[in-house]
């Protein structure tokens, strides 16, 4: 049996990308709002609708990782891995993730955000 259950693994990595997914919209809504965009708007809501979602999620993921003792700790980056530590019942599972993997990864599900918030305003 794993020290961590399996079950546990996307409540994890959603502590991962979400971090990531956020700072990387409102990074870019300021870029939106500061850059020569003739139409802004459409780009805002786009990007807030998938914020409010996310922000949803990573509450919902943090009350989970709460309930059951769980923590995710980010540590080095080792040039093309990043480590990260999974907290679970007493036990520590030490996981590292390719960067490559986790830019891609992140583009992924901010296209599925964007998905989702284009959907909310049909």
């Amino acid at each position: 049996m794993p020290l961590i259950p399996q079950d546990a693994l996307p409540y994890f990595e959603n502590m991962i990308y979400f971090p990531m997914i956020i700072q990387i919209l409102e990074k870019d809504r300021k870029s939106i709002e500061n850059g020569p965009f003739k139409l802004k708007g459409p780009y805002l809501k786009l990007i807030d609708g998938a914020l409010e979602f996310i922000r949803i999620e990573q509450k919902e993921t943090n009350i989970y990782l709460r309930r059951h003792s769980m923590k995710v700790i980010k540590g080095k980056n080792e040039g093309s891995l990043t480590q990260y530590t999974f907290m679970h019942g007493g036990y520590e599972d030490h996981r590292r993730y390719l960067n490559v993997r986790l830019r891609n990864r992140t583009e992924e599900l901010i296209s599925v955000y964007f998905a989702k918030a284009e959907l909310k305003t049909k």
